[in-house]
């Protein structure tokens, strides 16, 4: 279940993360196109590279620490993987895209973080930019670039972390689907993880929002209300991930490619099935959200009317009351006119007023219970 923090300090949590995985987007006015600079804020303390080179009969798996160890693969029949966590070093980016021939404005994109999820069709590769969306004590948005041609594939992350660890694990196993297939499967392989990572994601945020909805119902506080409103921003984040991510895979679908095989379009459709499923959730979520802060209005506004209707009840009782402590607290003199107040000379004077005061309060009460007013 989640767990929501006070509100300020997550406040100030959610800025320092805004600040971190947005950065500095984009350059100077007049930079030219292509012109890579280093993020703002270094991420990782160093940058990592993993290889896998695999097909249906060998498999390798290594950590290198030059881009040069990964080009004797390519002479190879097989499919490459390389995954490289950091962008901070511009060096290796910019080596990284001659050796393969990414294009420049892709990996601008790619040390810019903080892009919107897209695709982009060169001559010989794809490049998808994707969020990848952690629950870590609040929601963390981490980008992915994803470059894959013929015979390779290459990911780029932001955060230390293995996210792909279940399609490494695929590959590990021998005799897969995913090891027979070729480089293309492996991307939709990619693709699919970090879709259908959401889904746990928001069935957290499903049984935080049911208990929200019987606390705002039973108790409704300004704690509350905040842990409402920064669900409420979540949602738009995970909105403006899954939406353009759909948007990709349909592309990804609709592309007349021979990087894209027509067994691979077949999953592809399956992932898109599940980014419209998300995308659906997601909207009763919003819904949902914008239902809890109606009620939340309506209850404080009936515990308002609540506490209204006794302060005007107990004043309307008093009232009588009231009048009656008034006219003999005038203390006419009795001796001047039997008109004055022959009360005040009576022996039982006092408890009798007392008693007929009780009996005015009493009779009032009965009189509101019947009209339901109480």
């Amino acid at each position: 279940m989640l767990r929501f923090g006070n509100f300020r300090k997550q406040r100030e949590k959610d800025t320092e993360i805004s600040i971190i995985v947005g950065g500095k987007r984009y350059a100077q006015p007049g930079t030219a196109p292509g012109t890579l600079r280093p993020p703002p804020v270094k991420r990782v303390e160093r940058v990592r590279i993993r290889v896998i080179d695999y097909n249906a009969d060998c498999f390798d798996e290594r950590e290198v620490q030059t881009l040069d160890e990964c080009m004797a693969y390519r002479e190879k029949p097989t499919v490459t993987w390389i995954d490289v966590t950091g962008v901070h070093d511009i060096e290796l980016i910019q080596q990284l895209g001659q050796k393969f021939g990414l294009h420049s404005l892709a990996l601008e994109d790619v040390v810019n973080t903080g892009q919107r999820p897209k695709i982009d069709e060169y001559d010989d590769h794809f490049f998808i930019v994707l969020r990848e969306l952690q629950w870590q004590e609040g929601l963390i948005a981490d980008q992915i670039s994803l470059f894959f041609g013929e015979k390779f594939v290459i990911t780029i992350q932001e955060l230390e972390g293995d996210v792909f660890d279940p399609v490494r694990e695929r590959l590990r196993r021998g005799r897969t689907r995913i090891r027979q297939l070729g480089a293309d499967y492996l991307a939709y392989a990619l693709l699919d993880k970090l879709v259908d990572e959401m889904f746990p994601i928001l069935e957290l945020y499903g049984e935080r929002l049911e208990d929200l909805e019987d606390g705002l119902i039973e108790r409704p506080t300004r704690a509350l209300l905040h842990e409402v409103h920064r669900i409420r921003r979540d949602l738009v984040v995970m909105r403006r991930t899954v939406w353009p991510e759909r948007e990709v895979v349909n592309i990804l679908l609709r592309e007349d490619s021979h990087l894209i095989s027509a067994e691979t379009k077949l999953y592809l459709r399956d992932v898109y099935d599940h980014t419209v499923q998300i995308v659906e959730i997601i909207e009763t979520y919003r819904d949902i959200v914008g239902g809890m802060l109606e009620v939340y209005l309506s209850s404080v506004s009936n515990r308002m009317n609540e506490v209204i209707k006794v302060l005007t009840i107990i004043s309307t009782i008093f009232i009588p009351l009231t009048f009656i402590v008034g006219i003999y607290g005038m203390n006419f003199n009795t001796d001047v006119s039997p008109w004055n107040m022959p009360e005040l000379n009576w022996y039982y004077g006092y408890p009798a007023v007392m008693l007929v005061m009780l009996f005015i309060a009493i009779g009032m009460l009965i009189y509101f219970h019947r009209r339901r007013w109480l």
